[in-house]
């Protein structure tokens, strides 16, 4: 049983008695007051790419869709190759804390810190291959370690590495109007029989969906019959 918090490095407070001796709870990575800077997404949430709906203008939301996805849409290229996007978390303060720490200072092992809640969520969902959206090669080096492939793992799930990625300018530091520009910059690794298969794509964070539609698209027209996406945070 993990006795210390993760993040904070406090000591948790676990109630000792003879039960949870002879019955030990389930491991906790975060103590209660680091679980709290963690904004669980509930409510009514954008049929496709689960942002949530209830504090938006009337104007930005069309039946079930948030406007960003009705543009997706609504774009010859990329209607349809993303069937959806299941968030957990808000792209708060607390999670962007976390995630700059995890993703930018190297600190792998905080990829525990939600391995329990990706597992519950991805054990409910159906698919052949999970991939993560890859990293470059130079970005990988310079990182150490893929942040999706990362989350994933550490949950328990096997992953494939039939996408690879062009090296390009961080996404951090793309506008938004930027992002949904974005030029195509994912291929597939031919050695990866892809064709029929239900692909579930894995990232940290959704922000325009501009990342996991391009890699939908690339993936659906080397022959996969559906593609969804599991990211951590809906930014």
């Amino acid at each position: 049983m993990n006795e210390y918090c993760l993040y904070c490095h406090e000591r948790l407070d676990v109630q000792l008695s003879w039960f949870t001796l002879m019955f030990p709870p389930k491991t906790s990575w975060l103590c209660h007051v680091c679980k709290r800077k963690l904004t669980r997404i509930t409510g009514t949430t954008c049929r496709m790419c689960c942002r949530p709906l209830e504090n938006i203008a009337a104007g930005f939301v069309q039946n079930d869709l948030c406007l960003d996805c009705v543009k997706w849409e609504r774009d010859s290229n990329f209607a349809d190759v993303l069937v959806q996007n299941i968030s957990l978390f808000a792209y708060d303060d607390g999670m962007k804390e976390m995630l700059a720490r995890f993703k930018f200072r190297g600190d792998y092992i905080l990829a525990k810190l939600f391995s329990d809640d990706i597992k519950q969520a991805l054990q409910t969902l159906q698919f052949d291959m999970l991939v993560p959206i890859p990293l470059s090669k130079e970005r990988l080096a310079e990182r150490g370690f893929n942040q999706a492939k990362a989350l994933a793992v550490e949950a328990g799930f096997e992953t494939s590495d039939c996408l690879k990625r062009i090296h390009t300018e961080k996404q951090s530091k793309k506008t938004r109007a930027e992002r949904f520009q974005l030029e195509n910059i994912f291929y597939v690794n031919d050695h990866y029989d892809i064709n029929g298969k239900t692909i579930l794509l894995v990232d940290d964070i959704y922000t325009t969906g501009s990342t996991v539609r391009h890699a939908a698209y690339v993936l659906r027209k080397h022959g996969a019959k559906k593609v969804c996406a599991f990211t951590l945070a809906r930014g």
